[in-house]
């Protein structure tokens, strides 16, 4: 859960997962469902999909332990260099070093290494580099534990709190004035804008809604049907041809989600659609369902605040 998200939006999410899963079988043996709505709004579901795998494997060839080995943690689904250290590291006290964006930040700073750290030359170099400090360390947890912190806490990519830093007298770039010139990582590009229009077919208090399918971006999660489009002037009734298979009758603008997620800023146009026809979709397949039987489901962030604007 801590990969790529901050403690603070982890930990009502954590708790919630060990009320419900508090075992490794319990969470080898989850429905998709179950696993996927615990993970809801969390994002990156990829994550949530490898940890179950990991603990299927734990089952079957660790006999439901998990490793100690540096090298059967890492051999883990899901499971990077960087998160294997830190587990190996402060769970087992083990000299494994790790490298994440704090850390990064603090080495180049501290010791004045220039160049783009997520270059593989230079990346090599602060892994080396940290594998030398921990095998150093009369306690390899403690300061593994304090670099991450160090650079969560104190040397801040903006306004770093150098005063208060107890390394500051080592520092290279503190002592050359030259801390905001490191790490030196190239500036990321703008978000790409990307528009979506989402359809709410409604009939009896029930809304159709379908399963996104493996092997894509959220994956196995449930969305309103939708379809990317990339003019600023968009026709909707096209659209609702090339999800549904012939155009809707009448559409009435329900709301608009503003979303942003990795390099992305999402715009979704939400109609709610009537047909004479009726309910029989034949060219989309999915489920009509009513809003509590939604609530049991995972969305996406985006359609996920669909939800709010529903009514029977």
């Amino acid at each position: 859960m801590l990969q790529q998200t901050q403690v603070n939006a982890v930990i009502p999410f954590y708790e919630r997962w060990m009320r419900t899963l508090p075992t490794i079988r319990a969470v080898a043996n989850a429905s998709s469902q179950c696993i996927h709505k615990l993970w809801e709004g969390l994002g990156y579901y990829t994550r949530v999909r490898n940890l179950q795998k990991a603990a299927q494997l734990i089952l079957v060839k660790h006999r439901g332990k998990f490793p100690e080995n540096f090298e059967e943690v890492l051999a883990l689904p899901g499971i990077g260099r960087y998160t294997a250290g830190a587990i190996c590291s402060i769970a087992y006290g083990q000299p494994t070093p790790i490298l994440d964006g704090n850390v990064m930040r603090v080495l180049t700073r501290v010791f004045g290494i220039s160049g783009n750290p997520r270059e593989r030359r230079v990346n090599g170099k602060l892994w080396k580099l940290a594998e030398e400090l921990v095998r150093a360390a009369d306690d390899c947890s403690a300061l593994n534990q304090s670099l991450m912190e160090l650079g969560a806490l104190i040397c801040t990519p903006k306004q770093p709190r150098c005063g208060l830093c107890p390394v500051k007298d080592h520092c290279f770039a503190y002592r050359q004035d030259h801390v905001h010139r490191f790490p030196n990582t190239i500036a990321r590009p703008r978000p790409t804008p990307r528009r979506f229009i989402a359809f709410v077919a409604q009939k009896k208090g029930q809304f159709f809604v379908r399963q996104r399918p493996a092997g894509i971006v959220n994956a196995l999660l449930w969305e309103f049907p939708n379809i990317e489009v990339t003019q600023a002037v968009f026709d909707v009734k096209a659209a609702s041809r090339s999800i549904f298979g012939r155009a809707m009758q009448t559409f009435q603008p329900l709301c608009t989600i503003r979303h942003a997620i990795t390099r992305y800023k999402i715009t979704m146009n939400v109609f709610r659609i009537t047909d004479k026809r009726g309910d029989k979709f034949s060219a989309v397949q999915g489920l009509w369902l009513n809003e509590q039987q939604l609530r049991l489901l995972a969305f996406p962030s985006a359609h996920r605040k669909v939800l709010q604007w529903l009514k029977p």
